[in-house]
């Protein structure tokens, strides 16, 4: 609890921005299209009931994902319109995602104190897992990003410049999937010869749902959920090979880099689950920045 206040930033950092952008955003395609308002907040809304229906999310929570899933629509909406050709595609795969990994498994990891709370996620998680990839998206920061000295192909191509956004929700997909697999299967099959949880910094052998704890099949899985985000992304957006790859490279990196803080600055009490899941995926989106200003160029080229 002495930590809960890193919650508490991370959501000052991204519900003012969530609320601001959709007051702008709203009041600005209701009066050029009220259709992308009706629709963008009607989809949104169906979002939550469903979070709350299925006990996945409290109230707070299904707010704050209404309030940043209709900023990531209002942000990526290109004409002609459509819900599904925006970033909430790739946002709402992985809240999918997310709800069956943790279903996975739940009866083993209830025994062992690892199950979810049955309220589900909080809004400070939601935060968390779903914020670095609002902010990206956002015009101004795109805005922000062309003027970096980038690559001709992402100034040509104002797509590439969502690929930080959608390795965020790579990363949020990554790290959910490869924690709740990894530690179901590491407890069904404890004992057997390659299926122990090792930490990252040391590789010894630690308890399924120590933090930085990592296991071969929760990697894989991770790694193939980071990889149908990209895809599902670069489907959304429009985008190409190059998209894709970067989408994905940047969830794979920010799935370790999480492992990393938990294995040291989480496992000292520094850092509380929501900052080091917050931190990831910003990691994961810079990462992917970097790439397109220092290392694009030369593969482009």
């Amino acid at each position: 609890m002495k930590l809960h206040w890193q919650s508490r930033l991370v959501l000052l950092l991204v519900l003012p921005a969530a609320g601001a952008d959709l007051v702008l955003e709203a009041g600005f395609w209701a009066a050029r299209d009220l259709r992308i308002a009706l629709w963008s907040f009607g989809i949104c809304a169906f979002f939550a009931a469903v979070v709350l229906l299925m006990k996945a999310g409290t109230p707070t929570a299904a707010a704050a994902g209404f309030a940043i899933a209709s900023s990531l629509i209002f942000s990526t909406v290109v004409l002609p319109f459509s819900p599904f050709h925006t970033a909430f595609t790739p946002a709402c795969l992985v809240f999918a995602l997310a709800a069956l990994a943790t279903r996975f498994g739940q009866r083993q990891k209830e025994v062992t104190g690892l199950a979810e709370a049955h309220s589900g996620r909080n809004a400070a998680q939601v935060c968390a897992n779903l914020g670095a990839a609002m902010l990206f998206a956002e015009p101004l920061v795109r805005l922000k990003m062309a003027n970096l000295p980038l690559n001709s192909l992402a100034v040509a191509n104002n797509t590439m410049l969502l690929a930080p956004a959608i390795a965020a929700l790579s990363e949020a997909a990554a790290d959910t999937v490869s924690s709740e697999i990894g530690q179901s299967l590491s407890l069904s099959l404890a004992g057997r010869r390659g299926t122990h949880t090792r930490l990252l910094t040391t590789m010894r052998r630690v308890t399924p749902g120590t933090d930085g704890g990592i296991s071969l099949f929760g990697t894989l899985a991770g790694i193939t959920a980071a990889a149908l985000i990209a895809l599902a992304g670069t489907w959304a957006l429009g985008g190409g090979l190059h998209f894709f790859y970067l989408s994905a490279a940047g969830g794979v990196f920010g799935l370790f880099f999480d492992s990393l803080l938990g294995a040291t600055l989480e496992q000292k009490g520094w850092l509380n689950n929501d900052m080091v899941n917050f931190l990831s995926t910003m990691a994961a989106a810079l990462f992917v920045l970097l790439l397109l200003v220092v290392m694009l160029p030369r593969w482009i080229n």
